[in-house]
């Protein structure tokens, strides 16, 4: 499957700092990065591989060819048979799948402590020994075009996101969808497969991520076993990509569908990523997406749109600053029957102005800090969401030490942060807005 990690939005606000004494590091001679994160309270393990080869690593015309591998690497190699991995997994009572996104992809498995030096086994003998035949490429290739059908031509919001995202990245390579456009999917090709696997799956552009109740010196013993063998790759480069030119105006676009049943208007802002050893901006706006949009209740523009001047049934704000290169800034309204889409806009950004005219409440402020604490020390129950942010991060340019400092970075922000986070970030010179209707709506975009 693809997905965007940009959709976590508050799940990302990750908690591991009261666990840094239970995480253990360590690399094999071939250039794999371990991490191993301890959690004795059921005898479970989550084995997780992550590659830092997502989608916006791919060559301009091949869109899609990582999320295409990923569906590959279901088939056989030389000892066992396709469909074989998923089986065994199944088997042991597991689970196991694997994602896509812009900058990583990532093969997991969740199953019985017990059983881990089976499936890391596995996973070590597909990293370096896929077979692919024609037969494969042929049916699999019908398989991701039809998800694309499914997921993405089938769903006008889909739609109008890919022409969203495509808007506001002009040069860099998010603006492409990571499923891929279908007039290139169509032609990606066995080699094309194998070139992509032959240079990025590999132990020295790969980061192993084993979660729960394990023994390390165990693990590292594991690893060494199975993956240490692996010879590294040569090709793998720095990932520097094509980035953005300065936006100087704002873009706007509108999108009709009829199938739309809801109109909405969507905006994003071109947006800093975390960076190594530098958070806190990232920080910032992550409380200033929360205040705006974070509680369907509660939040500025829900509390203001939708309860006090009922001009709309919903309205949110997102922010994901896990990611390599810089990402966005999400705001939505979905206006109440009757009322225009101009309307609805004009009240979202009346509602930006007053905050960062007024400033933020002091006592919501506070109550959003506990909530946000609470949610960190929640997050910490689910060893296999630990796993997740950990990869993520590792991929993404982040070291163990960002992710560990990330809650005191996170309780750091003040006030003051939010509003110049808002100030730096909330202009529409450096904005994509669209309005979705429905076809033959008589809006018509300002």
């Amino acid at each position: 499957m693809f997905r965007s990690i940009g959709g976590l939005a508050l799940a990302l606000l990750v908690a591991p700092a009261a666990w840094a004494d239970q995480v253990t590091t360590f690399s094999l001679p071939n250039g794999m990065q371990a991490v191993v994160i301890e959690d004795h309270r059921a005898p479970v393990v989550t084995h997780m591989v992550w590659y830092r080869a997502g989608s916006a690593d791919e060559k301009r015309g091949k869109s899609g060819i990582a999320h295409f591998l990923e569906h590959l690497m279901f088939k056989g190699t030389k000892t066992l048979a396709p469909g074989a991995f998923s089986k065994t997994v199944e088997a042991f009572g597991g689970y196991d799948n694997a994602f896509t996104s812009n900058d990583q992809t990532a093969y997991f498995q969740r199953l019985a402590a017990d059983r881990l030096d089976v499936v890391m086994k596995m996973e070590a003998d597909r990293m370096r020994n896929l077979i692919l035949s024609e037969e494969d490429v042929t049916t699999e290739r019908e398989v991701i075009l039809e998800e694309r059908a499914q997921r993405i031509d089938s769903s006008p919001e889909a739609l109008f996101g890919e022409q969203m995202d495509a808007a506001q990245y002009l040069n860099h390579p998010y603006g492409t969808p990571t499923i891929g456009w279908r007039s290139e999917m169509e032609q990606l090709s066995r080699q094309d497969a194998l070139d992509w696997y032959q240079l990025y799956y590999a132990p020295n552009n790969a980061t192993l991520i084993v979660a729960g109740d394990v023994d390390p010196a165990k693990v590292k013993a594991m690893a060494e076993t199975w993956y240490g063998p692996l010879k590294p790759s040569e090709g793998i480069v720095d990932r520097i990509r094509p980035q953005e030119p300065p936006q100087l105006a704002e873009r706007r676009l509108s999108f009709s569908d009829p199938n739309i049943s809801q109109p909405y208007v969507a905006r994003s802002y071109l947006a800093p990523e975390r960076n190594r050893g530098a958070q806190e901006q990232a920080a910032a706006l992550s409380f200033l997406a929360a205040l705006l949009g974070g509680n369907p209740q509660t939040s500025l523009l829900s509390r203001a749109l939708v309860f006090d001047q009922k001009i709309a049934i919903a309205a949110g704000a997102a922010y994901d600053g896990t990611s390599l290169d810089p990402t966005t800034f999400t705001v939505y309204v979905a206006p109440a029957p009757g009322v225009k889409l101009a309307d609805a806009e004009a009240a979202l950004d009346k509602v930006i102005a007053d905050l960062l005219e007024n400033g933020v409440d002091k006592a919501q402020f506070d109550r959003l800090k506990t909530q946000l604490r609470a949610d960190l020390i929640y997050r910490k129950d689910n060893v296999g969401d630990l796993a997740e942010d950990y990869g993520s991060a590792l991929t993404t340019g982040l070291t163990i030490e960002d992710v560990q400092a990330w809650p005191d970075v996170l309780q750091a922000v003040t006030e003051e942060d939010v509003i110049k986070a808002a100030r730096a970030v909330l202009d529409r010179r450096h904005a994509v807005t669209g309005w979705a209707t429905t076809t033959g709506s008589e809006e018509v975009m300002q």
